[in-house]
């Protein structure tokens, strides 16, 4: 079986899409140790849909984006999303951003 997996970024502070978020990708092994299967940044609309092209197989996923790299200042220098896949469908996992806090859901 196979998924895919997209995300995007918000900056809910300017209402703007986040360029240019450094972004990983990684897949957590039965032993709990993360491997990574991706990296890559946000476009100019904030998306980044190249992460895992040809798909991922079921299992627990950790994005992690580079917050310090987007806003030196932030409060939050890197979020990590950690999720679990368990049916072959596209995931989609947005992350609204602010100075001082940020949020996520799983989005279609």
């Amino acid at each position: 079986m196979s998924a895919t997996i997209s995300t995007h970024v918000l900056d809910t502070a300017i209402g703007k899409p986040a360029r240019a978020v450094p972004v990983t990708l990684d897949r957590r092994s039965r032993d709990g140790t993360w491997t990574r299967i991706g990296t890559g940044e946000t476009d100019t609309d904030g998306r980044n849909k190249t992460l895992a092209p040809s798909g991922v197989e079921l299992g627990t996923y950790r994005l992690t984006f580079d917050t310090r790299a987007y806003a030196a200042r932030a409060f939050f220098p890197e979020v990590s999303i950690v999720f679990e896949i368990t049916e072959a469908t596209h995931h989609h996992v947005p992350l609204l951003l602010s100075p001082f806090g940020y949020s996520t859901y799983r989005g279609s």
